[in-house]
C-alpha cells in the first residue's frame, strides 16, 4: 500500500520510515528544503513542498486509496493542511499526534471538522508495533470503503484464474464473506474450472461451487472483483475492474476502483484473513478451513514466500478450522506411484524408539514425501516419522508426530534452518535444503548413511530430556 507522510520533524520521518517499510511504499513531504535534502541523501523518498497547498498533493498523485499520514505537533496550520488533502481527493487520512498534551480533546476538535480523519496519539503506539496498528487500521478503512461500494450491487462476480487452486477458491469464499453475500448474489467463477484432483477434492469437501463463465456473461454483473489474479491474466478482456486482491507482482495496463496487492505475502488468503479480522467479521468453520488449507498450500507449509503475516494468519485461523478436514483433503488416495514410494520407504527405513526414518532417494514429485510421512504415522508403535527425498537438487524432508511429544518444527529448525528453509509446528514440519548445503554440513552420505544420520539427530533431539539412545534396528 502506498503512503504519503506529511511531516515536520526528522525524528518522525525516520521513525515512520523504519516502522512502515517495506510493507508500505512511503513517500515523505516536508516543508524544510535543507531537511528534504538531508533525508534524500540518506536514501529516503522525500520532497520539499508547502503542505498547506492542494497542488502539493495533486502533484504527489494521491488517490482515494492512498494513505496520508500527517504529523500533528500542535500547530494551527494543521486544519489548513487537512483541508488541502481533502480537496485533493484523499480519503484515508491519519493524524499522528506528537506534541498534543490532551490527545482525546485534540481528536474531538479535529473530527468535528474532519469526520473522516483518524487520530492516533504517538504515545499510544509505543505499546504495540506501529506497523500493526497502522496496517490493521488502514485495512479496516479500505475494506469498509469497498464494502460500501459493493453494497448496492444486485449481482457481483468474484473472478478466479483458470483451473483455480486452493488459494483462489478460499479467497473467493472469504471475499463473499466480507461482502456479506450469498452464492446467489455473489458468484464465484472462472473461465476454466478446477481440474487437479486435490483441488476438486477441496471444492467437493467444502462445498465450494466455482461456476464456469464466458466473456459474454460479464456484462450481466454490476460489480466485478478479482482475487488471486489480476486483469492482465485475461488478455484484453478487462481494462477496468472494481476490486483486485492479490499477492502476485503488480501488473500495469488496467484501472481498479479498489485494489490491495501485497507481493510480500505468501498467499491471497492471508490478505483476506486480515480483511475479515479488520472488520470483526464472523469467520465460519468452512471458510477458516479453506483459508488455512490455502495458506499451507500456497506457501508449501511456510517454505515458499512466507513471512510473519502468513504465520499470524495461520495461527488465527487454526482454532477456527476443522483440522481433521484439512488432513483429509491433504491425504490423497493410494495410487501405484504413491504405493511404490511407500514400499521404498519400508525397504530403506529404520525405526528406533517409535521414530521411523527413511530416505526415498530421487523423487519426481514433492508430494510423495509428505504422503509417505503421513502414511507411516498411522502404523502401530510409530510416534514420529521423518521422510526425505531429493527433488530438483534439493533435499525435502517431512516430519510428522502425534502432537503430544516434542515439537517437530523445533527439530527441523535446530538442525536445518542454518542451511535451508525449515519450519512448522508441533505435529508437522518441513525442511527444504539445497543438496550442496546439506553435503557441506553433513558430508556426501549414501542412502543408508543418510537415514542413520537423520535418525541419530532425531534421537539426540528427543533425548535432550530423556533416556540414552537405543541401538538402530532394521525397520
Amino acid at each position: 500500500m502506498r503512503c504519503l507522510a506529511v511531516c515536520q520533524t526528522e525524528l518522525v520521518v525516520r521513525m515512520l520510515d523504519e516502522s512502515l517499510m517495506p510493507s508500505f511504499e512511503v513517500d515523505f513531504v516536508v516543508e524544510s528544503k535543507p531537511l528534504a535534502r538531508r533525508l534524500h541523501d540518506a536514501g529516503l523518498h522525500v520532497s520539499s513542498a508547502d503542505p498547506r497547498r492542494t497542488d502539493t498533493y495533486l502533484k504527489a498523485d494521491i488517490t482515494p486509496g492512498t494513505c496520508v499520514i500527517v504529523e500533528d505537533s500542535g500547530k494551527r496550520s494543521l486544519r489548513r493542511i487537512l483541508e488541502s488533502i481533502r480537496d485533493a481527493g484523499a480519503t484515508l487520512v491519519y493524524v499522528l499526534g506528537v506534541g498534543a498534551e490532551e490527545p482525546r480533546k485534540r481528536e474531538e476538535e479535529l473530527r468535528g471538522v474532519f469526520p473522516e480523519v483518524n487520530y492516533l496519539a504517538m504515545a499510544e503506539l509505543f505499546g504495540a508495533p506501529l506497523l500493526t496498528e497502522f496496517s490493521r487500521s488502514l485495512t479496516r478503512l479500505k475494506v469498509q470503503q469497498y464494502q460500501r461500494f459493493f453494497s448496492d450491487a444486485d449481482h457481483v462476480l468474484i473472478l478466479l484464474h483458470n483451473d483455480p487452486d486452493p488459494d483462489a477458491m478460499a479467497s473467493g469464499l472469504a471475499l463473499r464473506n466480507v461482502l456479506h453475500r450469498t452464492k446467489q448474489t455473489a458468484v464465484i467463477a472462472a473461465q476454466q474450472g478446477a481440474t487437479r484432483p486435490e483441488n476438486l477434492r477441496m471444492a467437493k469437501m467444502l462445498d465450494i461451487h466455482v461456476e464456469t463463465i464466458t466473456p459474454d456473461q460479464l456484462a450481466g454483473f454490476d460489480r466485478i472483483a478479482m482475487v488471486d489474479v489480476q486483469p492482465h491474466y485475461f488478455g484484453d478482456a478487462f481494462h477496468r475492474v472494481d476490486l483486485v486482491i492479490d499477492h502476485h507482482p503488480e501488473q500495469a495496463g488496467y484501472s481498479a476502483v479498489f485494489k490491495d496487492i501485497r507481493t510480500s505475502y505468501g498467499s491471497t488468503s492471508t490478505i483476506l484473513t486480515e480483511h475479515l479480522r479488520a472488520v470483526d467479521a464472523n469467520i465460519s468453520e468452512r471458510t477458516a478451513t479453506a483459508m488455512l488449507y490455502a495458506i499451507k498450500s500456497d506457501t508449501l507449509f511456510f517454505n515458499r514466500q512466507a513471512n510473519r503475516v502468513d504465520l499470524e494468519a495461520f495461527s488465527y485461523l487454526y482454532p477456527l478450522a476443522d483440522a481433521a478436514m484439512i488432513r483429509k483433503m491433504e491425504g490423497a488416495e493410494i495410487t501405484p506411484d504413491r504405493l511404490e514410494y511407500v514400499i521404498k520407504a519400508k525397504q530403506n527405513g529404520r525405526m528406533v524408539e517409535q521414530v521411523f526414518c527413511s530416505f526415498l532417494g530421487t523423487s519426481p514429485r514433492e508430494d510423495f514425501i509428505p504422503y509417505v510421512a503421513d502414511f507411516y504415522l498411522q502404523l502401530e508403535d510409530v510416534k514420529w516419522t521423518i521422510v526425505a527425498g531429493i527433488v530438483n537438487d534439493a533435499l525435502v524432508m517431512s516430519v510428522r508426530n502425534l502432537g503430544y511429544s516434542r515439537n517437530a518444527g523445533e527439530f527441523v529448525r535446530k538442525y536445518f534452518a542454518d542451511i535451508g528453509n525449515a519450519g512448522g509446528h508441533r505435529s508437522m514440519a518441513k525442511a527444504v535444503v539445497p543438496l550442496r548445503a546439506f553435503r557441506d554440513k553433513f558430508g556426501n552420505l549414501q542412502a543408508d548413511q543418510f537415514t542413520d544420520k537423520v535418525l541419530s539427530l532425531a534421537l539426540e533431539f528427543l533425548h535432550e530430556h530423556q533416556a540414552p539412545e537405543k541401538k538402530l534396528v532394521k525397520a
